[in-house]
């Protein structure tokens, strides 16, 4: 799956020299995050205007249309995960109101699918993360802070700064006993 500036998204195999579905043309907000979700027969793509949108991936049509698209933050989505069995998404971003780390249903109407917004990360979250097994989600920000949150309580357990800059970057062991943050510096 590829993203580009120009807002395109295109989805090749490696056996073939050509794509094999075009989600989006080019003329469209910047790709700013992708996924395939864990059963990989979805993708995600958020974008710089906000929005988050899903596709099937096993497409027929050259041009396939979204199952589902929000605008999730008033002014970016930067990053998104998902969460269980991908009906739940959380994503991270800026918004006018400072909601900029959301949980999001995608199996209700678009006017209830927000479940939860976190206020926090003043200029924005940059980065997410989905810790599964304590049920967790670690968001980084523009101003270097960290947050970690109770998905389950639906609750911020910690905040801290761990860069002066913008977090960039997330990554969490596969036993879930440390993360790793890398920042604009």
């Amino acid at each position: 799956l590829t993203g580009a500036q120009d807002g395109s998204v295109r989805m090749f195999e490696w056996t073939r020299p050509q794509q094999l579905v075009c989600f989006r043309q080019a003329g469209n907000a910047r790709v700013t995050r992708m996924y395939f979700n864990a059963q990989g027969n979805k993708c995600g793509v958020a974008d710089g205007e906000g929005f988050l949108s899903i596709w099937q991936v096993n497409q027929t049509t050259s041009n396939p249309k979204p199952y589902l698209s929000w605008q999730c933050h008033s002014k970016t989505t930067s990053d998104f995960a998902f969460i269980t069995s991908s009906s739940l998404v959380a994503t991270s971003g800026q918004s006018t109101d400072n909601r900029n780390v959301c949980l999001w249903d995608t199996l209700v109407s678009s006017g209830n699918s927000l479940i939860h917004a976190f206020t926090c990360h003043d200029h924005g979250a940059t980065v997410l993360q989905y810790a599964p097994k304590h049920q967790l989600l670690i968001s980084g920000g523009r101003k270097g802070y960290i947050c970690i949150f109770d998905i389950r309580q639906r609750q911020i357990l910690f905040t801290f700064q761990a860069h002066e800059s913008a977090v960039k970057a997330l990554a969490l062991d596969p036993s879930e006993d440390y993360f790793v943050t890398g920042s604009a510096e």
